[in-house]
């Protein structure tokens, strides 16, 4: 059996679970409260302890001054009692300020000369403080003289050859009470404080927390099948205030990854949708009229739609990994040159396009297969729609390698340069597959470019019409100096043209682009 929880444990766990359940309203008060009081219990006494000390030490200087004034009083003839007049001046001064509870004794030599009406008949205080040597003072507190503590003041002099010690008993119940009366204002006036603070916190916590819980409820009643709505904000520029925009921002862009994700899933379907229609179709042909194909003619469209179709589900499935994070590519190091003088071969075996390539030595780090897309998708967008030449070009640009394809098609219009890598993007309307693809070719370069640290860009030919697509990628070793120092930008990567308008004729500006 398990041992009993000790009832400390237990109310701690009770403690931590009822702040933990509290509201930031009620969390913010009690902390307020708490702090505010520490600091009061702390200026209080402080402030009581010197009022404490300057009212002793008030009562103290009050004390030495009557013993002054005393001691200068005292002569021969007044101890001696020889001198009427000198005895009774000071009689006066002894007696003078009992009122106030200042009480004054005079000892001469053992014997007590002349005293207080409250300290007549008791023995010489000179006793129980011993007298000092002339002209020093000693202020100590007595425990007591008659009904409460009293500060004693003890003056030691000398008259007529005769030893004598001047004992003022100053009552503290002056201080005493002045102290209370400080205590009791400080003590109720720093609960009425607690009381207000915490209210006005409460108050203040509360009111600031109303846009807190309207950006809630907000975000409480919306639901992926509407992101359309935005959270309330609150004038200013306070830290509510950004978070609702901040918010506000999170939701547009959920919504826009919404509709991303929505157009993506629709553009998939079409481009699924159509290869497999085009089989159904031809088999179905094929099973009501058997002999309407040939089997060769069957078997190349069959081919060729599987293999357009394989195609696509093969960028599908790299798109989607490259969503949910896929790892980084390996880095082994891969001659950019040598890629590109074999794409280019490639280029010119199966097409009719005069197609250039210059190349200087630029080795980076990558998974190569990954790279050879990049080239085989950026050559086969500018082969779709070149009129006549491609143009394949690497060069060094400090640490980076740069590769361009340039072709001497329309272009890309400027407002769309950016957009084309996105996916699904292609500037034609009717998705004609004579000049445009999937619309997935570009997307997937841009992603395996980033996944290597490098950047890619389109910018238009010049001279003459084109596109030129750009990738940056940094170098695995710094190369020697010599081909590395032309810009990177809008030049041209070479002084020839690339093509006229003679060469085919123009196409419109707004011709598809995969």
């Amino acid at each position: 059996m398990a041992p009993a929880e000790p009832p400390r444990a237990r109310h701690r766990a009770r403690a931590v679970r009822w702040w933990a359940a509290a509201g930031m309203r009620v969390r913010s008060t009690v902390a307020a409260v708490l702090v505010l009081a520490l600091i009061g219990v702390a200026t209080g006494t402080g402030g009581l302890l010197v009022l404490r000390r300057s009212l002793l030490d008030t009562v103290a200087t009050s004390a030495l001054v009557q013993a002054r004034l005393v001691r200068v009083a005292v002569t021969p003839g007044a101890l001696e009692g020889t001198d009427p007049v000198a005895r009774a001046r000071l009689d006066a001064l002894v007696g003078a300020d009992e009122a106030r509870g200042t009480h004054v004794q005079v000892v001469a030599d053992g014997a007590v000369v002349t005293a207080s009406r409250a300290l007549t008949g008791l023995p010489p205080l000179s006793l129980r403080v011993p007298a000092v040597a002339q002209d020093e003072v000693e202020v100590r507190t007595l425990p007591e003289l008659g009904e409460e503590p009293r500060l004693v003041a003890v003056l030691g002099a000398s008259a007529g050859g005769r030893r004598y010690t001047v004992v003022v008993a100053e009552s503290t119940a002056g201080a005493r009470a002045t102290l209370r009366t400080a205590a009791v204002l400080l003590v109720g006036g720093g609960a009425l404080l607690l009381v207000a603070a915490g209210a006005a916190t409460r108050v203040f916590v509360g009111r600031s927390l109303r846009p807190v819980e309207a950006i809630r409820r907000t975000v409480d009643g919306t639901t992926s099948d509407d992101l359309t709505g935005r959270v309330p904000v609150p004038a200013g520029d306070d830290e509510v205030s950004r978070l609702a925009r901040t918010m506000n921002a999170m939701l547009a862009r959920l919504q826009a990854s919404q509709r991303a994700q929505r157009r993506f899933v629709a553009d998939a379907s079409h481009e699924l949708r159509s290869p497999v229609a085009t089989l159904r179709a031809a088999a179905e042909v094929q099973r009501l009229h058997p002999g309407a194909t040939a089997p060769a003619e069957f078997a190349e469209l069959v081919g060729g739609e599987a293999v357009r179709l394989e195609r696509l589900v093969a960028d599908l499935l790299l798109l989607a990994r490259a969503d949910e994070g896929a790892p980084a590519p390996a880095r082994t190091e891969v001659d950019l040159d040598e890629l590109l003088e074999s794409e280019g071969a490639r280029l010119r075996a199966s097409t009719a396009l005069e197609v250039a390539v210059r190349t200087a030595p630029a080795r980076v780090l990558g998974d190569a297969g990954q790279l050879t897309r990049v080239v085989r998708n950026l050559i086969d967008n500018a082969a779709r729609h070149a009129r006549g030449r491609v143009l394949l070009a690497v060069r060094t640009v400090g640490p980076d390698a740069v590769l361009s394809v340039t072709d001497d098609g329309p272009g890309v219009p400027e407002a769309d340069r950016e957009r084309v890598f996105d996916r699904f993007v292609r500037l034609q309307d009717s998705r004609d597959r004579a000049t445009g693809g999937t619309g997935l070719g570009l997307a997937i370069v841009a992603g395996a470019v980033a996944a290597h640290g490098g950047s890619v860009r389109c910018t238009g030919a010049r001279p003459g019409p084109g596109a030129v697509f750009e990738v940056r990628l940094p170098l695995a070793a710094q190369e020697p100096d010599g081909a590395g120092d032309e810009p990177v930008g809008d030049e041209p990567v070479d002084d020839e043209p690339v093509g006229d308008e003679s060469a085919g004729g123009r196409q419109p500006p707004s011709a598809a682009r995969r």
